[in-house]
Protein backbone atom coordinates (compact mmCIF):
# COMPACT_ATOMS: atom_id res chain seq x y z
CA UNK A 1 0.00 0.00 0.00
CA UNK A 2 2.75 2.49 1.31
CA UNK A 3 4.62 2.11 -2.56
CA UNK A 4 6.72 5.22 -3.02
CA UNK A 5 6.38 6.25 0.60
CA UNK A 6 2.86 8.75 -0.03
CA UNK A 7 2.31 7.68 3.44
CA UNK A 8 5.70 9.19 4.42
CA UNK A 9 5.56 12.18 3.13
CA UNK A 10 1.75 12.53 4.29
CA UNK A 11 3.02 12.35 7.70
CA UNK A 12 6.37 14.05 7.54
CA UNK A 13 5.71 17.11 4.97
CA UNK A 14 4.14 20.58 5.41
CA UNK A 15 1.11 20.66 7.68
CA UNK A 16 1.24 16.68 7.84
CA UNK A 17 -1.31 15.60 10.57
CA UNK A 18 0.65 12.64 12.79
CA UNK A 19 2.99 14.26 15.38
CA UNK A 20 6.38 12.38 14.00
CA UNK A 21 9.24 12.67 16.91
CA UNK A 22 11.89 13.23 13.68
CA UNK A 23 11.29 14.11 10.18
CA UNK A 24 12.70 11.94 7.74
CA UNK A 25 14.89 13.80 5.17
CA UNK A 26 17.52 11.36 3.47
CA UNK A 27 15.56 9.06 1.17
CA UNK A 28 17.23 6.05 3.86
CA UNK A 29 15.42 7.55 6.25
CA UNK A 30 12.14 8.04 4.60
CA UNK A 31 11.97 3.97 3.00
CA UNK A 32 13.05 2.97 6.91
CA UNK A 33 9.68 4.76 8.12
CA UNK A 34 7.99 3.41 5.39
CA UNK A 35 9.06 -0.22 6.62
CA UNK A 36 7.62 0.47 9.99
CA UNK A 37 4.21 1.91 9.02
CA UNK A 38 3.60 -1.13 6.31
CA UNK A 39 4.43 -3.36 9.14
CA UNK A 40 2.00 -1.52 11.65
CA UNK A 41 -0.30 -1.70 9.08
CA UNK A 42 0.01 -5.81 9.04
CA UNK A 43 -0.39 -5.94 12.43
CA UNK A 44 -3.49 -3.72 12.38
CA UNK A 45 -5.08 -6.21 10.21
CA UNK A 46 -4.07 -8.83 11.42
CA UNK A 47 -4.45 -8.36 14.72
CA UNK A 48 -6.50 -5.31 15.43
CA UNK A 49 -5.25 -1.64 17.07
CA UNK A 50 -5.00 -3.25 20.29
CA UNK A 51 -1.91 -5.10 19.02
CA UNK A 52 0.10 -1.75 17.54
CA UNK A 53 2.70 -1.63 20.68
CA UNK A 54 6.23 0.05 19.76
CA UNK A 55 7.59 -3.39 20.86
CA UNK A 56 5.79 -5.52 18.09
CA UNK A 57 5.63 -2.90 15.77
CA UNK A 58 9.71 -3.19 15.91
CA UNK A 59 9.96 -6.71 15.92
CA UNK A 60 7.53 -7.01 12.94
CA UNK A 61 9.37 -4.18 11.19
CA UNK A 62 12.75 -6.20 12.24
CA UNK A 63 14.32 -2.45 13.45
CA UNK A 64 15.00 -1.67 17.26
CA UNK A 65 12.37 -0.02 19.56
CA UNK A 66 15.06 3.04 19.29
CA UNK A 67 14.93 3.26 15.57
CA UNK A 68 10.93 3.50 15.96
CA UNK A 69 11.51 5.73 18.85
CA UNK A 70 12.83 8.68 16.61
CA UNK A 71 9.76 8.61 13.96
CA UNK A 72 6.57 6.83 16.26
CA UNK A 73 7.03 7.77 19.87
CA UNK A 74 4.05 5.40 21.46
CA UNK A 75 0.59 3.73 19.68
CA UNK A 76 -0.97 7.19 19.29
CA UNK A 77 1.47 8.40 17.36
CA UNK A 78 1.08 4.82 15.24
CA UNK A 79 -2.26 5.04 14.82
CA UNK A 80 -2.44 8.59 13.76
CA UNK A 81 0.42 8.30 11.51
CA UNK A 82 -1.63 5.18 9.62
CA UNK A 83 -5.14 7.85 9.41
CA UNK A 84 -2.96 10.41 8.16
CA UNK A 85 -1.80 8.24 5.17
CA UNK A 86 -5.48 6.52 4.52
CA UNK A 87 -6.79 10.17 4.73
CA UNK A 88 -4.37 10.68 1.91
CA UNK A 89 -5.05 7.90 -0.48
CA UNK A 90 -8.74 9.25 0.01
CA UNK A 91 -8.34 12.86 -0.85
CA UNK A 92 -6.34 11.88 -3.68
CA UNK A 93 -8.95 9.34 -5.39
CA UNK A 94 -11.24 12.26 -4.74
CA UNK A 95 -8.81 14.93 -6.26
CA UNK A 96 -8.80 12.54 -9.45
CA UNK A 97 -12.19 12.55 -9.01
CA UNK A 98 -12.26 16.10 -9.78
CA UNK A 99 -10.11 16.01 -12.72
CA UNK A 100 -11.87 13.70 -14.17
CA UNK A 101 -15.73 15.61 -14.09
CA UNK A 102 -13.94 18.52 -15.44
CA UNK A 103 -13.23 16.02 -18.36
CA UNK A 104 -16.47 13.95 -18.77
CA UNK A 105 -20.06 14.49 -18.57
CA UNK A 106 -21.68 11.54 -15.83
CA UNK A 107 -25.53 10.05 -16.15
CA UNK A 108 -25.27 9.36 -12.45
CA UNK A 109 -22.31 11.54 -10.50
CA UNK A 110 -23.53 10.12 -7.22
CA UNK A 111 -23.32 6.13 -8.36
CA UNK A 112 -19.93 6.85 -9.86
CA UNK A 113 -19.00 8.42 -6.46
CA UNK A 114 -19.88 5.80 -4.28
CA UNK A 115 -19.12 2.79 -6.50
CA UNK A 116 -15.50 4.67 -6.59
CA UNK A 117 -14.92 4.83 -3.20
CA UNK A 118 -16.52 1.57 -2.18
CA UNK A 119 -13.68 0.20 -4.52
CA UNK A 120 -11.15 2.12 -2.20
CA UNK A 121 -13.02 0.92 0.94
CA UNK A 122 -12.55 -2.72 -0.44
CA UNK A 123 -8.80 -2.50 -0.76
CA UNK A 124 -8.16 -0.82 2.12
CA UNK A 125 -8.11 -3.09 4.73
CA UNK A 126 -5.84 -1.11 7.40
CA UNK A 127 -8.84 1.76 7.19
CA UNK A 128 -11.61 -0.46 7.72
CA UNK A 129 -9.38 -2.33 10.63
CA UNK A 130 -8.71 1.33 12.26
CA UNK A 131 -12.22 2.84 11.57
CA UNK A 132 -13.97 -0.34 13.40
CA UNK A 133 -11.79 -0.56 15.92
CA UNK A 134 -11.76 1.25 19.58
CA UNK A 135 -8.19 3.01 19.56
CA UNK A 136 -9.00 6.32 17.71
CA UNK A 137 -7.12 8.86 19.23
CA UNK A 138 -8.46 12.40 19.78
CA UNK A 139 -5.86 13.33 17.50
CA UNK A 140 -6.84 11.27 15.09
CA UNK A 141 -11.06 12.09 15.15
CA UNK A 142 -9.80 15.52 15.28
CA UNK A 143 -8.39 14.75 12.26
CA UNK A 144 -11.19 12.80 10.31
CA UNK A 145 -13.24 15.88 10.77
CA UNK A 146 -10.95 17.77 8.87
CA UNK A 147 -10.96 15.37 6.35
CA UNK A 148 -14.60 14.98 5.96
CA UNK A 149 -14.13 18.43 4.96
CA UNK A 150 -11.43 18.28 2.47
CA UNK A 151 -14.18 15.74 0.48
CA UNK A 152 -16.89 17.69 1.04
CA UNK A 153 -15.15 20.32 -1.15
CA UNK A 154 -14.34 17.54 -3.25
CA UNK A 155 -17.58 16.92 -3.51
CA UNK A 156 -18.38 20.72 -4.07
CA UNK A 157 -15.55 20.93 -6.95
CA UNK A 158 -17.14 17.70 -8.45
CA UNK A 159 -20.66 19.19 -8.70
CA UNK A 160 -18.94 22.66 -10.26
CA UNK A 161 -17.06 20.98 -12.92
CA UNK A 162 -20.67 19.20 -13.90
CA UNK A 163 -21.98 22.63 -14.24
CA UNK A 164 -24.80 21.55 -12.19
CA UNK A 165 -25.03 24.11 -9.31
CA UNK A 166 -23.23 27.40 -8.21
CA UNK A 167 -20.79 28.02 -6.21
CA UNK A 168 -22.01 29.22 -2.46
CA UNK A 169 -22.70 28.91 1.38
CA UNK A 170 -25.22 26.41 0.45
CA UNK A 171 -23.90 24.44 -2.02
CA UNK A 172 -20.55 23.61 0.49
CA UNK A 173 -23.35 23.27 3.16
CA UNK A 174 -25.18 20.66 1.56
CA UNK A 175 -21.74 18.62 -0.14
CA UNK A 176 -20.75 18.24 4.00
CA UNK A 177 -23.94 17.20 4.65
CA UNK A 178 -23.35 14.71 1.77
CA UNK A 179 -20.26 13.26 2.79
CA UNK A 180 -21.45 13.01 6.55
CA UNK A 181 -24.81 11.02 5.16
CA UNK A 182 -22.45 8.96 2.89
CA UNK A 183 -19.07 8.45 5.41
CA UNK A 184 -21.82 6.70 7.88
CA UNK A 185 -23.85 4.36 5.41
CA UNK A 186 -20.52 3.16 3.61
CA UNK A 187 -18.95 1.94 7.10
CA UNK A 188 -22.58 0.54 8.53
CA UNK A 189 -22.04 -1.29 4.72
CA UNK A 190 -18.72 -2.51 5.27
CA UNK A 191 -19.11 -3.68 8.79
CA UNK A 192 -21.84 -5.78 7.26
CA UNK A 193 -19.90 -7.33 4.47
CA UNK A 194 -16.21 -7.51 3.52
CA UNK A 195 -16.98 -6.28 0.11
CA UNK A 196 -19.65 -4.39 1.50
CA UNK A 197 -23.19 -4.35 1.53
CA UNK A 198 -24.55 -3.92 -2.00
CA UNK A 199 -27.99 -3.60 -0.94
CA UNK A 200 -27.45 -1.03 1.70
CA UNK A 201 -24.89 0.86 -0.66
CA UNK A 202 -27.83 1.07 -3.27
CA UNK A 203 -29.94 2.53 -0.69
CA UNK A 204 -27.21 5.30 -0.05
CA UNK A 205 -27.16 6.19 -3.89
CA UNK A 206 -30.74 6.38 -4.01
CA UNK A 207 -31.07 8.25 -0.91
CA UNK A 208 -28.24 10.82 -2.51
CA UNK A 209 -29.25 10.98 -5.49
CA UNK A 210 -32.29 12.29 -4.37
CA UNK A 211 -30.69 15.05 -2.09
CA UNK A 212 -28.60 16.21 -4.91
CA UNK A 213 -31.77 16.68 -6.97
CA UNK A 214 -33.13 18.88 -3.96
CA UNK A 215 -30.41 21.04 -3.53
CA UNK A 216 -30.48 21.55 -7.20
CA UNK A 217 -33.86 22.16 -7.25
CA UNK A 218 -33.20 24.82 -4.77
CA UNK A 219 -31.06 26.98 -7.02
CA UNK A 220 -33.90 26.62 -9.95
CA UNK A 221 -36.68 27.93 -8.20
CA UNK A 222 -34.44 31.31 -7.17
Amino acid sequence: MFGGSPLVQATAGPGGGAPLRRTPRQARSKARLALMLEAAERILVGEGVEALTTTRVAAEAKVSVGSLYQYLPDRDAIIDALATGYFARLEDVMDELVRTAARERWDDPVGVLIDTFARVYRTEHGFRALWFGSGLTERTRAADREHKRRMADGIRRVLLALGVAPDDEALARACHAAILAADALAQEAFRRAPEGDTDLLDEAKAMLRCYLAEVVARYEQR
